[in-house]
């Protein structure tokens, strides 16, 4: 057994003492040298210039997990209430594929009631009266389509425009572009409800192929957002830091006899970064000293929506300390019907799980637009409502809809989109889009272009090929953008 030099021990020791925080998005112990960096080393994390003025600073990303039907929330169908317990008509058939689950249905519409909202005369359903009231700041999108019909596929599709893994996320392609903007917090990262990491994992916040310093950083809930980043209880902050100095002066020495070796470099911005995390983290998501009248604009007074609430208010929270990119997924609920996965999955007992899920993120979601306004946060940041498909128009299991790829809802708020619009159309019965569609990738063409990035010049240089975050495909929806 090889001996281990003095050097090697403060390597592995300061790991334990904080540099796994950033370790933990660095695979490979944080390794991200690249050839563009074999001269000289750049802070990858430094703020670099958009392509042109931007019209926000940082993306909400809010992932309705297990795709809600917005049939029963946004779309709504006269038709489809009148056919309903027929068979679909063989011409909104045309193009489906029957195999996503259990083949072609009756049609079904589930026990709703509608109502216009604001001067743009939205749709909504009873499920979500809170949202209802911002329908003026609302840019629908009704003719969303995707690739896929199984959750893990479509979600990878959502969140990094592919169907197998291996490409960036959109929030590491972001920080990638723009770097960030706060030295003392992730650019990006990712907060979730309940006990468990959502579906498929951190596949959905990766960096692929870029440097692994771009991916997503988790925030578990609770008041301990990230594993392993408080000091040890027997060192205090004067010997971290004297160990931090002291690690940095050999890697300058070691740095000045090999200067095209950037890993030491690389590695030490990972341990400052994990020891300015210590304080500004745990402060960054810490809700406990915001008023009782902004707690309860989010829910916190509701067990319901207490959950959620604490998300998007720690969402709202990171927007003021300028993260870049801010991606949220929505949780399982135990009172949101049968089934092992209790998310917006609706294969069967659509009005018992919606009526749940859309109870638990109506408030929050109308209390973060809410704040956001109030404190001129939205006029530069966009929300993004969005899933990874929609819900079919005819049932299953007789009262629960199919996964539909072919026509669903999503919506935009907040900086430089046209407020209290809709954009596209799906078919009478709700099921296939029609006219101009709008695919993931012009999605995520559309929030580049909101963030001041041309996705066609967004570019790395991966295996002699230059990728991009819309792969070969993709435009930016200009009817969307004010």
């Amino acid at each position: 057994m090889r001996s281990h030099s003095r050097r090697e021990m403060l390597f592995n020791t300061l790991y334990g003492v904080g540099g796994l925080t950033l370790a933990a998005q660095m695979p490979g112990g944080g390794i991200f040298a690249t050839p563009a960096l074999a001269d000289t080393f750049v802070d990858p994390l430094s703020p670099k210039q958009p392509h042109f003025p931007p019209k926000v600073d940082s993306v909400i990303w809010l992932h309705m997990d297990g795709a809600p039907s917005t049939l029963d929330l946004y779309d709504y169908k006269p038709e489809l209430i009148k056919l309903a317990g027929t068979e679909p008509p063989a011409s909104f058939l045309n193009g489906i594929k029957t195999s996503t689950q259990g083949g072609v249905g009756k049609l079904f519409a589930s026990n709703r009631s509608w109502k216009q909202y604001g001067d743009s005369g939205a749709w909504f359903s009873d499920l979500l009266p809170n949202i209802a009231q911002h329908a003026d700041k609302l840019t629908f999108i009704k003719s969303s389509t995707t690739i896929g019909a199984t959750h893990d596929i479509s979600i990878l599709k959502l969140n990094t425009g592919d169907l197998r893994p291996g490409r960036p996320s959109l929030g590491a392609w972001v920080t990638y572009a723009l770097g960030s903007a706060n030295r003392d917090l992730p650019a990006y990262v990712v907060l979730y409800a309940g006990k468990k990491e959502p579906r498929a994992g951190s596949v959905n916040w990766n960096s692929g192929f870029l440097p692994a310093v771009y991916q997503g950083v988790a925030f578990r809930p609770g008041p301990s957002p990230i594993l392993d980043l408080a000091h040890p209880e027997l060192m205090g902050l004067t010997e971290q830091r004297d160990d931090l100095d002291l690690l940095r002066r050999l890697n300058a020495q070691e740095g000045a006899e090999h200067p095209e070796n950037t890993e030491l470099q690389a590695r030490l911005r990972s341990y400052e970064l994990a020891y300015r995390m210590e304080e500004a983290a745990p402060e960054a998501v810490d809700v406990s000293k915001e008023s009782d009248a902004t707690k309860s604009l989010y829910g916190l007074n509701d067990p319901t929506t207490k959950e959620y609430g604490t998300i998007l208010l720690r969402a709202r929270r990171l927007v003021e300390r300028k993260v870049r990119f801010i991606q949220i997924v929505s949780g399982e609920l135990e009172a949101a019907g049968n089934g092992e996965a209790r998310s917006w999955d609706a294969h069967q007992d659509l009005e018992i799980n919606h009526g749940a899920h859309a109870k638990s993120v109506d408030k929050p979601i109308a209390g973060l637009l809410t704040d956001l306004k109030q404190r001129g946060l939205l006029d530069r940041t966009l929300v993004v409502w969005t899933s990874e498909f929609g819900r079919t128009s005819y049932g299953q299991s007789g009262n629960g809809r199919d996964h539909n790829p072919w026509g669903y809802t999503q919506w935009l708020a907040g900086g430089g989109v046209k407020a209290g619009t809709t954009f596209g159309e799906t078919d009478e019965i709700g099921l296939q889009s029609q006219g101009k569609k709008v695919d993931t990738y012009d999605l995520h063409a559309t929030v580049l272009q909101q963030l001041g990035l041309d996705h066609l010049k967004t570019i790395y240089k991966h295996d002699g090929r230059s990728e991009r975050p819309t792969v070969v495909y993709g435009a930016v929806v200009e009817e969307l953008l004010a």
